[in-house]
């Protein structure tokens, strides 16, 4: 919306059915301010009364987040232009020289994995930890993780909340299944109670399994030890999705190979995938969608570069 009002774009705004209010707050602010008449529309409603949106050709631009179900929008948008922010099973490598202290790091991991029940499209799903350390990693984030204060999101204290509905933490409860029968092992886990899931942490996690591959958004996270870093990036660049990547390294010759085989929207050295600003180019490749946000980016996808010459005759 921001880069949309600075770029003078009349917008249409239609949130998804389970989290609307936000939506409908921030149109109750701007319709406080200055902005004329029709500058801005709020449209909570289902996705089958929201399909002109998509396939009328009188609106320039179709920006998108959420999840696969964008390729099929972008499919029946006509000739306007498409922005897809469409999520992804982001991945965080631990070098053996981490640049960092290990605690530190764990602090980063579990915030990455668990913050908002790790319903974020750049959620830690995946953490590749070189053999060197991953003891002292594993067992560091476990003592992290049981700690975790879950449940009611109104208390300030409460880390791990509820997912937005049943069907959801039912869905990561069955991926861990899964994932279990397939031979992965539970460092730490718990038992699912309506839509609160508790913070789960496996390990032995099958590449093919739903929890390794598919974006599991919820606070579920895998890892799993290497020997040698190109082997990592080979293990991060094994997803259908390429959102961002996260690498701890205190060596720059590897962060500039990982920046430079890195199959993923944004490398964020020193930190998780999860890191963002607002003024950053974000968005992903591969499955993860087409386009940039960030204010810059986003207005240059909601304009056109138009050429004016004159000469002197």
């Amino acid at each position: 919306m921001a880069p949309a009002i600075a770029a003078g774009c009349p917008f249409v705004l239609k949130p998804t059915a389970k989290t609307p209010i936000g939506a409908l707050i921030i149109a109750e602010v701007l319709a406080e301010t200055d902005l004329p008449l029709g500058a801005f529309s709020v449209m909570p409603c289902s996705n089958d009364d929201a399909a002109p949106l998509v396939e009328d050709d009188r609106i320039a631009l179709l920006s998108f987040t959420g999840g696969l179900i964008g390729w099929d929008m972008k499919a029946r948008a006509g000739r306007k232009k498409v922005v897809l922010e469409l999520g992804g099973n982001a991945a965080c490598i631990v070098d053996a020289e981490p640049g960092r202290d290990l605690d530190s790091i764990v602090d980063r991991l579990v915030s990455g994995a668990y913050y908002q029940s790790g319903q974020s499209c750049i959620s830690v799903q995946r953490i590749h930890a070189h053999a060197s350390i991953y003891d002292a990693l594993r067992r560091k984030l476990k003592a992290a993780i049981v700690k975790l204060p879950a449940g009611d999101p109104r208390d300030e204290n409460t880390f791990i909340g509820p997912m937005i509905d049943e069907d959801a933490a039912k869905r990561v409860e069955e991926w861990i299944a899964a994932a279990r029968k397939a031979g992965a092992k539970k460092i730490v886990g718990g038992r699912r109670e309506g839509n609160l899931m508790p913070a789960w942490l496996l390990e032995g996690v099958p590449r093919n399994a739903d929890l390794y591959r598919r974006e599991a958004f919820g606070p579920v996270a895998l890892m799993e030890p290497f020997e040698d870093f190109e082997d990592a990036l080979d293990a991060v660049n094994d997803s259908d999705f390429g959102l961002q990547a996260g690498v701890f390294t205190g060596r720059l010759d590897h962060a500039m190979r990982a920046w430079d085989r890195l199959d993923v929207g944004g490398v964020i050295v020193g930190d998780i995938p999860s890191f963002r600003v607002d003024n950053m180019p974000y968005g992903g490749v591969k499955q993860s969608g087409i386009g940039r946000e960030g204010v810059r980016y986003a207005i240059q996808d909601m304009t056109e570069t138009r050429l004016l010459v004159i000469r002197d005759c």
